[in-house]
């Protein structure tokens, strides 16, 4: 049966194609949201004034093949109107004003459903609040479900397989084990263990092309002076370390390593072997709770508080590195100052701690993009990012899907998970979700807990 779909502005400046992807059903844009995203296009200088000025450059081009207000047939079968008439304010509650876009855009929803009895009327909204006003005025309504994944089903990146102890000797004797189980997708990371419970076990990677499992390649090394504490992590250096695996995601909670891991392996690869000619670090500018407001100084300056998480994994890997090997002479600053550390490497061009706000138009060929916090970007942005990487360039995304300050994501909707799903069949993919804290006990409690 054809629906009939109300697009809420959120959904337009989330997706801008999504006017495209309800197949051959009818679509109508509120004029209401018309308005708004134009007073989003004036006001802002984001992604979403961006994706705001998509929407009107596709409408104005289906303008050419009629009228919009009437209704203009899109290629796949389906119908795009952009509503100006259909308004019964009289028909909502007196709670809700006029004045305000939200419940003008209600009322085209109760204006469609009245006028076409049989015909689903689904309102589509990225905004809690407006799905549980619908449901109140008995509008069907749902969230944008095109790019979201179940969290509950996401990927984890390994397989745990209970075998013989035989199989296991095999493994380690050969070096190589035939796989004829279920299908595994390139880079997944199999766990062997004795079903007996001897607590004998084994750690192996497919190899699609050889179409079984082989030994981790990068076995016990550090990663400048940062060692995997358990099987996810050294499965995550596995990916990180590799150089044929040119986009790593790495989901977990808090404390779990991901960042750290990720820093670590980025230096080791851009400073230690220059694989790559520099390591570009990056996370999205979203406050927990209340904004700060305007900061003072350079850009510099002003990142600094927002890149604090880095520096603290930084301080950390330097002290780390410092520790566990001799400062060749003249090499690196002899100094216990972060900061200086810091200055030096980005000075000789090998390190770039970067908003992702200027990501945007640039072309980043052989380096090494690690993007924290990537759970807190839309799909779209995410493929903004990724499209950016040039030739030999590596992409490693971090984050937790549980922990999302955006307004209208969450642990399926996100830009990381979605990428999770869409490349986890890819050969220059891998992915590792983390399960053990290793920050503190205290901070594993409280993951755990609360």
């Amino acid at each position: 049966m054809k629906k009939i779909f109300i697009l809420d502005t959120n959904v337009l400046v989330h997706d801008p194609r999504c006017i495209f992807k309800f197949q051959d059903n009818d679509v109508v844009i509120p004029l209401v949201a018309i308005e708004e995203m134009d007073s989003l296009k004036r006001r802002r200088n984001d992604e979403v004034a961006r994706n705001a000025r998509r929407v009107a450059h596709y409408l104005d081009e289906l303008r050419q093949k009629g009228k919009i207000y009437e209704g203009v047939k899109l290629d796949n079968g389906g119908c795009l109107k952009v509503e100006l008439n259909h308004q019964k304010m009289e028909k909502l509650s007196g709670a809700l004003s006029w004045d305000k876009s939200d419940n003008r855009i209600l009322a085209v929803a109760l204006a469609y459903r009245d006028e076409n009895p049989g015909t689903p009327v689904i309102l589509v909204t990225k905004d809690m609040y407006m799905r549980i006003k619908a449901d109140v005025m008995g509008i069907e309504a749902q969230d944008y479900l095109t790019d979201k994944v179940d969290i509950n089903e996401l990927y984890s990146g390994t397989f745990d397989w209970q075998v013989e102890a035989s199989v296991i000797d095999r493994f380690y004797a050969e070096g190589f084990l035939p796989w004829e189980g279920e299908p595994l997708n390139p880079n997944q990371f199999v766990f062997m263990s004795d079903i007996a419970g001897t607590g004998k076990s084994a750690l192996a990677r497919y190899d699609v092309e050889k179409g079984g499992l082989v030994p981790l390649r990068y076995g016990e090394r550090d990663a400048w002076g940062i060692r995997g504490r358990n099987k996810e992590q050294r499965f995550a250096l596995e990916l990180l370390m590799d150089d044929s695996v040119k986009l790593v995601t790495l989901v977990g909670q808090a404390g779990t390593g991901k960042t750290l891991l990720a820093i670590a392996a980025g230096l080791q690869k851009t400073l230690e072997e220059g694989s790559y000619k520099k390591l570009l670090i990056t996370r999205p500018v979203i406050p927990m709770g209340n904004d700060i407001g305007y900061l003072p100084g350079d850009k510099e300056e002003k990142m600094r508080p927002w890149m604090s998480p880095i520096y603290d994994n930084l301080e950390y890997i330097f002290g780390t590195a410092k520790e566990s090997r001799k400062e060749k002479e003249g090499d690196k600053p002899k100094s216990s100052n972060i900061e200086a550390i810091i200055q030096y490497f980005k000075a000789k061009g090998q390190l770039e701690l970067e908003a992702l706000t200027y990501i945007r138009g640039r072309t980043l060929p052989h380096q090494y993009i690690i993007v924290d916090e990537a759970q807190n970007l839309t799909p779209h942005e995410v493929k903004t990012i990724l499209t950016r990487a040039g030739e030999g360039t590596k992409v490693v995304l971090t984050g937790d899907p549980y922990q999302i300050d955006h307004p209208y994501l969450d642990s399926s909707s996100n830009g990381l998970t979605y990428v999770v799903e869409k490349f986890k069949g890819e050969k220059i993919a891998g992915h590792i979700t983390f399960v053990k804290g290793e920050r503190s006990e205290l901070a594993q409690l409280a993951a755990e807990l609360i």
